[in-house]
């Protein structure tokens, strides 16, 4: 067993890799860039939108509000009517990256310190880099990607969207460990 203080560096170090990782792929490789669609008419649903002053949060329309939406000929009259929809308002003004970077950045840190908490656990000092390996890469793949899976189930988000997605958390895992198979306590 390998205390989780012991793996500080490891955490770190991959932490930062992943974030770079991360920006590699969004901002140089584009592959992403083709992830959301423009709406029709766009500046009219905007200008239609205006007025109601939609808080940020998260929407789905028709909203069934409780009990069994199956049941409601109202409601299903508005659903098979349409649109139907998810979607996420986010605050109006400046666009600014910095707060979601700095999540970014501490989600990287709390999967790479649950990589290390399975891994410290199941192995002990001077494991061979492939078993170092092997449970940090499975334990942050699965941090980085597998629940990404439940939006295009539940809320029919591209499956081309979340295959792209799925790739980027192996590649977030593999880096993951890489730097714990590296810098692994002997």
């Amino acid at each position: 067993m390998v205390p989780i203080v012991s793996l500080w560096l490891p955490i770190l170090v991959s932490a930062v890799l992943v974030f770079l990782a991360s920006w590699l792929v969004h901002m140089l490789l584009g592959y992403h860039r083709s992830d959301f669609a423009q709406v029709p008419s766009e500046d009219g649903v905007m200008e239609a939108m205006r007025p109601f002053n939609v808080p940020p949060g998260d929407y789905m329309m028709p909203h069934s509000g409780s009990g069994n939406p199956m049941k409601d000929p109202a409601f299903m009259e508005k659903f098979n009517r349409g649109p139907v929809a998810v979607m996420t308002v986010m605050p109006s003004g400046t666009m600014s990256m910095g707060s979601s970077l700095a999540q970014w950045f501490v989600y990287c840190v709390v999967v790479s310190v649950i990589a290390a908490y399975v891994a410290g656990r199941a192995l002990g000092p001077g494991e061979s880099y492939l078993e170092v390996f092997r449970f940090a890469g499975v334990v942050s793949f699965v941090g980085y990607a597998l629940a990404l899976v439940q939006n295009s189930i539940w809320y029919k988000r591209k499956w081309s969207t979340t295959l792209k997605s799925l790739f980027d958390g192996l590649v977030y895992g593999l880096l993951t460990a890489g730097v714990f198979g590296w810098l692994w306590p002997t």
